[in-house]
């Protein structure tokens, strides 16, 4: 009970010990003596200044606190020349008027310093009491004006302005590639890309986010706009909808189930969305959109759509599964299917699991424990319905492949993050291997020659270094090397490419990049990069081995605002 309650109730209290009030004989006018000591400030071996000095006090006592604030707090507190407070021994009416007027005495001595001390201090009082009126009202105001209770936005910018540039010898129809290359993707560009996250909770522990975008790579070499640049593709530009647009790039909701399992849904929900863990740490700021598939494309597709996914985890350990359809928006189940696999039209079809439905599936098991971890996962994509690899991850040919049928695809990763930054970079590494069911499409070439393909292999991988606190704190710096998704064999059923199932797709890709970290929200990361043979196959003919060569050599600024 606070002190000033303890004052009030005090008289009542006394008035209360009447009846059984004692004799003037039975009074203790040694303990009277001490709590007079006490209140007139002088100095007594029996005035305490510790509840500890109190031989008979416990903790356990169930006064014992409020003895202990008395003492501490306010020093009204005698004992007996012993050294024991006798707290379970009755108390007379003039014990209690003294203890009552020595703690009167204090809390008037308090008052007297708290007005002194507000004298003195009354301009400052002054000065904050006014500021603290007009935080109340600016609380208010913002309180009456808020956008929601629940709902919080976050938003994101990034300009890029790049060229590229292109070499090699090879030719088509008598003109170097490398023109033709100039001719379509070699401009110098400044493009843009916004991004807003809407992000509600309703219980505190759920999410219901929705993400609107708006950009203008479309027609940029940084968004794939040539048969030439497809690999030149950054993340920046991946899946950004129309030109100058403001589109709906997701909205799912995520919620748990219990303590282990959170369950995921929604009209527009992408991939990683629903896995428990990404399995890298490369990089903090994205280049080439190539090297944040943690080395499998195919696995780690990326597929956009109507979809929904649960995950487990445990001690660091988690199980994801997940199922996305990329045209499940659509109501017609159809296809039109024909012989010929270009001639199948999947334009207007879709739907959930149906054989027009983009479908893929994925299933990862992974350990990531807080900084390192191991993933494995295995994805089922309907390549012939639109889902899998793109221009921005594999080669021409791969992508060509994957568009014939259906893709089973399995990508292994790893990674590893140093405790303290240093000279020690993380690394992350993965690998993909890719089997391709054509169902033995049909197919024909640019000369007319028609053949058949029961299937095709691919694979990819990377290795990705960065570097945390480079030169400044906050400042970052990575490389990274490895092969976008390639073609190493197809069945080939046909006397085309001479009746052989090599395939001579291989192109290695590197980037590297320094981050500015210029203040808590603005980052400027100049980039380049080097594509070895961005065409693959396409280059010199499926398996021509000359030594015709055509490679891509880029650079560019990237500058991030969040918000």
């Amino acid at each position: 009970m606070k002190l000033f309650k303890q004052l009030l109730v005090a008289p009542a209290a006394l008035g209360l010990l009447a009846p059984v009030a004692v004799g003037a004989t039975e009074v203790n006018f040694a303990g009277v003596s001490d709590y007079a000591s006490v209140s007139e400030g002088a100095v007594s071996v029996d005035q305490v200044t510790s509840i500890t000095q109190f031989s008979d006090v416990y903790p356990t006592d169930w006064a014992y606190q409020a003895l202990s604030n008395l003492i501490e707090r306010y020093g009204c507190v005698a004992g007996y020349p012993n050294g024991t407070y006798r707290g379970n021994r009755a108390m007379t009416r003039f014990e209690a008027a003294a203890l009552l007027n020595a703690c009167l005495d204090r809390v008037t001595e308090v008052t007297d310093e708290l007005k002194r001390l507000m004298k003195e201090f009354e301009k400052e009082l002054a000065i904050v009491k006014g500021r603290v009126d007009g935080l109340e009202a600016r609380v208010g105001e913002l309180e009456a004006t808020q956008f929601s209770t629940t709902t919080k936005l976050t938003g994101q910018t990034t300009f890029v302005i790049g060229a590229n540039s292109y070499g090699g010898s090879a030719e088509v129809g008598g003109e170097k590639v490398a023109d033709l290359a100039a001719a379509a993707s070699g401009a110098t560009t400044f493009n843009y890309d916004t991004r807003l996250f809407l992000d509600t909770s309703f219980t505190g522990k759920d999410l219901l986010r929705t993400m609107l975008r708006a950009g203008n790579f479309a027609n940029s070499a940084f968004g794939g706009n040539s048969d030439y640049s497809g690999l030149t593709t950054m993340e920046t530009a991946y899946e950004e909808g129309s030109p100058d647009q403001i589109n709906v790039n997701r909205i799912w909701y995520q919620f748990p189930i219990g303590s282990n399992f959170t369950a995921t849904v929604g009209g527009r929900v992408r991939q990683d969305d629903m896995l428990a863990v990404w399995p890298s740490a490369y990089p903090s700021d994205t280049v080439l959109d190539f090297f944040t598939y943690a080395g499998a494309p195919q696995t780690y597709n990326l597929q956009l759509g109507a979809g929904a996914g649960l995950w487990w985890s445990d001690n660091d350990f988690s199980i994801s599964v997940n199922y996305v359809s990329g045209n499940g928006k659509n109501g017609n189940p159809s296809v039109i299917d024909s012989n010929n696999a270009f001639d199948r039209d999947t334009e207007d079809c879709g739907g959930i699991g149906t054989d027009c439905a983009s479908s893929s599936g994925t299933i990862q098991i992974a350990y990531a424990p807080d900084n390192w971890g191991i993933a494995a996962a295995y994805n089922y994509a309907s390549g012939d319905n639109g889902a899998g690899i793109y221009s921005g991850n594999g080669t021409p040919l791969a992508n060509f492949m994957s568009g014939l049928g259906t893709t089973n695809s399995v990508g292994v990763s790893a990674w590893w993050t140093p405790e303290n930054a240093g000279w020690f970079p993380s690394i992350s590494t993965g690998w993909g291997y890719n089997s391709v069911d054509a169902k033995n499409a049909n197919f024909r070439d640019e000369d007319g020659a028609t053949g058949s393909i029961g299937g095709a292999t691919s694979q990819s991988w990377y290795v990705g270094l960065q570097w945390a606190d480079v030169f400044l704190k906050g400042n970052a710096a990575g490389m990274a090397v490895g092969q976008p998704t390639f073609v190493t064999s197809w069945e080939n059923d046909s006397d085309y490419n001479n009746g052989s199932d090599f395939v001579a797709d291989g192109n290695y890709a590197w980037e590297w990049w320094y981050m500015f970290q210029v203040t808590d929200n603005i980052s400027v990361t100049p980039a380049i990069f080097y594509l070895s043979r961005p065409l693959g196959a396409n280059t010199t003919g499926l398996a021509d081995s000359s030594d015709e060569t055509f490679n891509n050599f880029g650079g560019l600024v990237k500058t991030t605002f969040r918000f």
